[in-house]
C-alpha cells in the first residue's frame, strides 16, 4: 500500500525517516520548490528533500498542488493514504480525495487549541502548561478534520520555539508512524472536533518580535521564548536593533519601562543556577526581565556579562519600544 508524503522543513524529517525505516511505501515525496537562502541568495533545498533524496526516494517540488498536471501525476502513483507534515500550502479537496483513505495530517498543537500556521509559538505566548501532537484526517478547512490520535507534551520554562520543535517532531514521527498502520487496518474511528474550544494561530510576521516595555515581564518572557528562532524579541539602542534571546521574568521593579538595570543579589539568587552572575535587568510595566543572552545588531549573541563589557555605560540607559 503505497503512500505520498507531503513535507518541507525540518520539523517533517524525523516523521519521514520514521515511516521509511519501518517499511512504508512511500511512491513519493512532495516537498517546496528550492528557495533562495542565505547571503549569497542561491536556491536551496528544503530539509525534506534532502533527507528523502538521502533515502533514495522520488521527490516532486510543483510550485501549486493546483496545478491540473500535478493532480495527474499524483493520482498516477495511486496512493492509499496521504501524509502531511507542515508541507506550507492549503491541500484543496480535489487532492484530498486523491489517496483512497485520504490524507493524515500530524500538527504540533492539541488540536483543536491553535489551529493555523504558528501552533508552537502560539502555545508559549498562551501560557500554555502543555501542547503536543495532534493527527487528524484532512479536510478542506483550516486543521479541522477529525481527529485520529493526539499525545500530550509539558512545555518547560526553559523551553523556546525552537526546542520545542524539535521534542515535537520526535513525537510526532513516533505517533505518525502507530496511528498510520492503525488507519490503514480500519482500527480507527475519526472523532470530530469541538469547534467552539477553536483557537487561532496566525502566521508570524517580523513586527510581532518588537518589545513593548510596558507589558509585564512575564508576557515579555513569553515572547522571547515563543519568537526564538525567528522573528526574534527585539529593542533598539542608539537606533540599531537589539535582540535579546534568552531571559527570565522577575516579580520586582521600579524604574520606567525599558531601563536597563543592574540586578540586585536577591535578584540573582532567583535565577537559575547556571545563569551568567553578570546579568542585567530591564525594566518592565511589571516587573523585571533578566537578560542573559543578547545581540546587537551585525554581531553575534553573547551571554549578558560579556555583551555588558562591549557596552560601556549601559546601566540605566532607556531602550527603545
Amino acid at each position: 500500500m503505497a503512500i505520498v508524503f507531503l513535507g518541507t522543513p525540518a520539523f517533517a524529517v524525523p516523521s519521514l525517516r520514521r515511516l521509511a525505516a519501518e517499511g512504508f511505501e512511500i511512491a513519493a515525496v512532495y516537498t517546496q520548490p528550492d528557495r533562495p537562502a542565505g547571503r549569497g541568495r542561491r536556491p536551496a533545498p528544503p530539509p525534506l528533500k534532502t533527507a528523502a533524496l538521502e533515502l533514495g526516494l522520488q521527490v516532486r517540488q510543483p510550485e501549486s498542488l493546483r496545478d491540473p498536471a500535478v493532480l495527474v501525476e499524483l493520482a498516477a502513483l495511486r496512493p492509499e493514504a496521504g501524509v502531511g507534515v507542515a508541507y506550507g500550502q492549503i491541500l484543496r479537496q480535489d487532492v484530498l480525495d486523491i489517496p483512497a483513505r485520504g490524507v493524515i495530517n500530524v500538527h504540533p498543537s492539541l488540536l483543536p487549541r491553535h489551529r493555523g500556521a504558528s501552533p508552537v509559538p502560539a502555545a508559549i505566548l498562551a501560557g500554555d502548561a502543555e501542547t503536543g501532537i495532534t493527527i487528524i484526517l484532512m479536510d478542506a478547512g483550516m486543521d479541522s478534520g477529525p481527529l485520529l490520535a493526539q499525545r500530550r507534551v509539558p512545555i518547560q520554562d526553559s523551553d523556546t520555539t525552537a526546542t520545542l520543535m524539535a521534542a515535537l517532531a520526535e513525537v510526532a514521527a513516533r505517533l505518525l508512524t502507530e496511528t498510520l498502520s492503525r488507519w490503514l487496518r480500519g482500527e480507527i474511528q475519526p472523532q470530530p472536533q469541538d469547534d467552539s474550544q477553536a483557537t487561532k494561530a496566525p502566521l508570524l510576521k517580523k513586527e510581532h518580535g518588537a518589545i513593548d516595555w510596558s507589558l509585564p515581564a512575564a508576557d515579555i518572557w513569553r515572547r522571547v521564548r515563543a519568537y526564538n528562532p525567528w522573528p526574534g524579541a527585539y529593542t533598539t539602542i542608539d537606533d540599531a536593533l537589539l535582540h535579546i534571546w534568552e531571559a527570565r521574568p522577575l516579580a520586582d521593579g521600579g524604574a520606567a519601562p525599558g531601563t536597563v538595570v543592574k540586578l540586585t543579589p536577591e535578584q540573582h539568587a532567583r535565577l537559575p543556577e547556571e545563569t551568567d552572575p553578570e546579568a542585567f535587568g530591564v525594566a518592565t510595566g511589571g516587573g523585571v526581565l533578566a537578560v542573559l543572552v543578547a545581540q546587537r545588531e551585525g554581531r553575534k549573541a553573547l551571554p549578558a556579562g560579556e555583551f555588558l563589557r562591549g557596552m560601556r555605560g549601559f546601566i540605566g540607559r532607556r531602550l527603545g519600544t
